[in-house]
């Protein structure tokens, strides 16, 4: 390989173990024009051209040659996603206008307009119904348009065109100045590759097992978005699973998946079994008994609604590797279903420990375990738990000096 950064040589690196933490790409779902006209929130790069695009907006729009009618189109920013990400946005970009951005130009401020698209009955569905009336009680006073039930068709150069499902389908095309895109991840291309070589082609992810390593591979780990094994539970072999099956683990997998037991209590179901019902009808539930795929589309409308948590790892995959041998005399793993022994460490677990939506003023709602809510006065403790995820204490300073920074001055509003 030469010392030219930016050429296209490729070069081999032995391991002993390989860890898979590359992230994700954003899933646009394939609709037309997203990729070339919306911006994303998900790279540093994305943040800088979002506030360049901002500013630019106000600039334009602030121009004595505008008519009102192209003022009003500049100056309406859309936000496709109801999901916490898309709240946080549309919240953070409505303090910025508001507190910062009206001071520089108060000829347009009257004509900025932030509407929010979601696909579903509801913003925030992952979250308890009392937040979510109150994000979008609170958004309707802010002057935020949230607009339910708006499927994105395509996006072109300056409109949407979206299907209103709860008007029957009607297409409606929707003039934006800026649209953001914030509808969930994919999987990046080099994953798909790798998927490809390992005979995982079907999968939307890496799958692993207990431990996290990648099925198929020997020394290879993954962390982020992955799939268990939790179909061993088909002790028949039929291919099928029954409600009876299903309900003996129920509490290893409600401890594995706890997006799944607050999915249930969101919907007012008393078990996994009503999950299945609603996947099959309405039929007695000992007679349930759906196939693999079947059960994945019940899991998956789980899993597209619950991915926003605070989670913490038993180890990270360095303290594991550095107590290798220690483990290998002494493991502390559960007992082998096949051979004999233990495992030499404990499997992953994953910890939920809440999940937050700011929400824009100072105030957020947040939802903890043993479904304690709180809603409106939460800001301190998301600033508390944001400072405390960050990698060092060097990173916590900078962050919490921001923010005072903030407090006192406001935020820049320089193009950069």
């Amino acid at each position: 390989m030469n010392n030219n950064l930016n050429g296209t040589e490729e070069f081999a690196v032995d391991y002993d173990y390989l860890i898979i933490a590359v992230g994700a790409n954003v899933n646009t779902f394939n609709t037309p024009g997203v990729v070339e006209n919306c911006h994303f929130l998900k790279e540093v790069e994305d943040a800088q051209k979002i506030r360049r695009t901002v500013i630019d907006c106000f600039e334009r729009a602030n121009l004595p040659d505008v008519n009102e009618e192209e003022k009003k189109r500049i100056l309406h920013f859309a936000i496709v996603g109801g999901g916490p990400t898309g709240v946080e946005f549309a919240a953070s970009l409505h303090d910025f206008v508001n507190e910062d951005l009206v001071r520089l130009y108060p000829g347009i401020k009257d004509l900025v307009q932030i509407t929010l698209l979601e696909a579903g009955d509801h913003i925030l569905s992952m979250f308890d119904k009392r937040i979510t009336a109150f994000a979008e009680d609170k958004f309707g006073r802010d002057g935020i348009v949230v607009k339910t039930g708006s499927m994105v068709m395509k996006v072109d150069e300056k409109e949407i065109s979206t299907k209103e499902l709860k008007n029957g389908g009607e297409i409606t095309k929707i003039p934006y100045g800026m649209a953001v895109w914030s509808t969930g991840i994919g999987t990046r291309p080099f994953i798909k590759d790798f998927m490809t070589q390992i005979g995982q082609t079907s999968r939307r992810a890496l799958a692993t097992d207990e431990w996290l390593r990648v099925k198929g591979c020997n020394n290879v780990y993954a962390l982020g978005r992955y799939y268990s094994a939790i179909f061993k539970t088909d002790k028949d072999h039929s291919g099928t699973l029954t409600v009876k099956e299903f309900q003996e683990v129920m509490d290893d997998i409600c401890e594995r998946y706890p997006q799944v037991e607050l999915y249930l209590k969101s919907k007012q179901m008393r078990d996994i079994a009503d999950l299945l019902k609603e996947a099959k009808g309405d039929v007695k539930k000992e007679s349930i008994e759906l196939n693999i795929e079947e059960l994945k589309a019940a899991l998956s409308k789980v899993d597209s609604q619950m991915n926003f948590f605070l989670l913490q790892r038993r180890h990270l995959p360095g303290q594991v590797f550095n107590r290798m041998d220690e483990c290998e005399k002494s493991p502390e793993g559960p007992l082998r279903f096949r051979g004999e022994g233990r495992h030499r460490f404990k499997p992953f677990r994953y910890k939920h420990l809440g999940q937050f939506a700011p929400l824009g003023g100072e105030q957020t709602a947040a939802q903890l375990p043993g479904d304690w809510v709180s809603i409106g006065h939460s800001s301190w403790l998301w600033y508390s738990v944001y400072a405390s995820k960050q990698v060092s204490w060097r990173t916590r300073a900078l962050v919490v000096t921001d923010w005072t920074r903030r407090f006192i001055f406001g935020r820049d509003s320089s193009r950069i």
